[in-house]
């Protein structure tokens, strides 16, 4: 009898599979919260402002055409401290690719100077479904971040964009933040760049709206990578 009852963890993904009118048929190495979380966010695509869903297509096609050419897809996303928004670019990107089956992507992080990556933002990550363990305390924490159950963590930590094991070629710049993007004219090593620029939630810190600024900013920045990695894997 117990035969015929299917494993709790693909029955589930079955349904968030429908519901998010998905293509790949088994997404089942993105942990369960997290799989919810991006089909929700799936659903939200009409949202993505028309400036910003531009920027996404023609990053969606530089993946593609890196992909059809059988290369690595090489994505780093830049923000002024690499401590806030592009680590959520980073995380959710790479978790988007891997639920939608896009082979063949690494995303990372950094910024024009290092920093730490905030706490905050770890939080937020927590609350959208991540596992993530505390690190040893340091000035610059490095927090593991499992995206997939069969790949190994993200590590996040502060770092200048070209630096601490990011790529320094042929690369896809993605920047994350209005004062990176204004005063980085020139990002070294990228072959392409794209201007995404959010919000920086950081004004919020402290604040009673800062839990839920945070995780604000983590949803639109989970939305906008599923609708790139949506477009990137047809």
């Amino acid at each position: 009898m117990s035969s015929l009852i299917p494993n709790w963890h693909r029955f589930l993904a079955v349904v968030v599979l429908l519901s998010g009118n998905l293509l790949r048929a088994d997404p089942l190495d993105v942990p369960v919260p997290v799989r919810t979380y991006l089909a929700e966010v799936h659903q939200a695509e009409a949202d993505v402002p028309g400036v910003r869903r531009a920027e996404l297509e023609k990053a969606a096609r530089w993946i593609r055409s890196r992909l059809d050419a059988g290369e690595t897809v090489q994505l780093t996303f830049i923000c002024t401290h690499n401590s806030r928004r592009s680590h959520l670019a980073q995380v959710w990107a790479q978790a988007a690719a891997e639920y939608f089956g896009v082979r063949g992507i690494r995303t990372h992080s950094g910024g024009t100077e290092a920093t730490a990556c905030n706490s905050r933002t770890i939080a937020a990550l927590r609350r959208a479904g991540f596992q993530i363990p505390d690190p040893p305390v340091a000035a610059n924490p490095v927090y593991e971040i499992r995206f997939s159950e069969a790949q190994p963590p993200l590590k996040a930590f502060s770092k200048v964009y070209d630096r601490d094991g990011n790529p320094t070629s042929d690369y896809l710049a993605l920047m994350c933040c209005s004062h990176a993007d204004e005063n980085c004219p020139i990002v070294r090593g990228a072959s392409s760049r794209i201007s995404l620029n959010y919000e920086d939630p950081k004004a919020f810190d402290g604040s009673p709206e800062e839990a839920a600024t945070y995780d604000a900013r983590c949803r639109e920045i989970a939305r906008d990578m599923v609708f790139m990695m949506s477009r990137a894997r047809r």
